[in-house]
């Protein structure tokens, strides 16, 4: 016994005809007799009654016809599933990024995977560094990282994203929270928060801003994520240069000031190159796209 004995058996049950049935399935009609024929004898059963006039199921053909229509629907299924898989329109998708980064665009990156594949299923990684974010890459518990350059290693390979600028996070009660314009000099004696990371890439460019303005950053307290971050700066722990993205999820106690002299910092996708992975080949240029725009 075979599919094709089933699927046979499954057309002349749904039609009680053997004619239709053969009509059906493209077979002759005699063909299509011996098959379920065949059938009945491996099964040890009769399937149908057959008159000159009619064809009906037995008790045992009603009981087959129940469990083929079961049994072709979740193949018709789990074929449909794989042909997703393969075309990279099906799946679980890990993806990892810096808590700012969930706090800004999360929801726009969930809705651009939701509307254009529906099937896929995302798995969210949050407040992970670039550094964290590389070795997840590499061994591969992430399939892309939405992170800050620069990414070393030919292994990994990156998109753009998106260019954000870069903004002040002040503890509410600070004295320039009122102030007409805010400049790096300005912030010369004060304190600042910071990522724990040693490779993080907006403390480099804190370092470099201050540098820039003739000073030091006095860095007195870090933070492993950025959710961490802002609430360090939240508590009167210090001052630190933020995403504007985190704009959008306001914290109580951390007021935002415009800091042109900051410029933009970039995200890019980064996933692992050769991982030949489908879903990664058409979720990078979608996203890429969305975040361009």
């Amino acid at each position: 016994m075979d599919l094709r004995h089933l699927r046979y058996f499954a057309a002349v049950a749904e039609t009680c005809h053997f004619g239709r049935a053969a009509e059906r399935l493209q077979v002759a009609q005699p063909a299509l007799s011996l098959k379920v024929r065949q059938l009945e004898e491996e099964l040890g059963v009769t399937l149908f009654r057959r008159t000159t006039r009619q064809v009906t199921l037995t008790t045992a053909g009603e009981f087959l016809k129940a469990e083929t229509d079961q049994l072709f629907g979740r193949l018709d299924d789990t074929i449909a599933g794989v042909r997703r898989l393969s075309a990279g329109q099906a799946g679980l998708l890990r993806i990892g990024m810096n808590g700012t980064t969930a706090f800004s665009h999360l929801p726009r990156i969930a809705r651009t995977v939701k509307r254009a594949l529906p099937n896929v299923a995302l798995g969210i990684h949050a407040d992970m560094l670039t550094p964290a974010q590389c070795e997840r890459l590499r061994d591969g518990t992430l399939e892309i990282g939405i992170l800050r350059p620069p990414v070393l290693g030919r292994d990994l390979l990156t998109a753009p994203f998106i260019s954000e600028s870069l903004v002040l996070a002040l503890p509410a009660a600070h004295r320039l929270v009122r102030a007409a314009r805010v400049s790096l000099t300005d912030l010369r004696e004060e304190s600042w928060v910071g990522y724990s990371s040693p490779h993080s890439a907006l403390n480099e460019r804190v370092t470099r801003l201050c540098a820039g303005a003739g000073y030091a950053p006095r860095r007195e307290h870090e933070a492993a994520g950025g959710s961490v971050l802002l609430a360090l700066v939240a508590a009167g722990l210090g001052v630190a240069i933020v995403p504007e993205g985190v704009r959008s999820h306001p914290l109580q106690g951390v007021v935002f000031r415009d800091l042109p002299e900051a410029g933009t910092l970039d995200l890019v996708l980064g996933y692992r190159a050769g991982a030949a992975n489908p879903l990664v080949e058409a979720v990078v240029p979608l996203l890429s796209a969305a975040g361009v725009l």
